[in-house]
């Protein structure tokens, strides 16, 4: 009784834990998680997660990664796709096609891609609804 209330809290931790391609390990297929992901070695094909994924400065991915966060150091080639927050160290190289929401690049970073950014687009139609002749002040003006 008690047992399988330990098992179950095991597994919801599972989910926290932070799985890893150790360096010198080439992982060549689709990953799929939904728990964060530290790259010390290869990767070709995709990697898919609804947590972070950080490619640390020997790691390499090469194909499509879908995350929330990503925190590069090492090398990147193909279709990134970032919902949150993307940032490069000095160390990063980064070739391909972009999507983020937020970038930070520390000087040094190769960033060599068609970026697009999908939060700001959304925040600027908003800002421009919420300037309106209405607005305006009409002060000095006789009734």
């Amino acid at each position: 009784m008690f047992t399988d209330n330990k098992n179950s809290k095991s597994n919801l931790n599972s989910f926290s834990q932070q799985n890893t391609i150790a360096q010198g390990t080439t992982f060549n297929g689709d990953l799929t998680s939904e728990g964060d992901f530290r790259v010390e070695g290869a990767i070709t094909g995709s990697l898919k997660t609804s947590g972070k994924v950080v490619i640390g400065k020997t790691g390499e991915i090469d194909g499509v990664l879908t995350c929330n966060n990503a925190d590069i150091e090492g090398k990147f080639k193909g279709t990134l796709s970032v919902s949150d927050t993307l940032s490069l160290r000095s160390s990063a190289q980064v070739e391909g096609e972009v999507q983020i929401g937020k970038l930070s690049v520390e000087p040094g970073a190769s960033f060599n891609a068609n970026c697009s950014m999908k939060g700001s687009v959304k925040e600027l139609k908003n800002e421009a609804a919420s300037v309106t002749p209405q607005n305006t002040s009409k002060t000095g003006q006789s009734a």
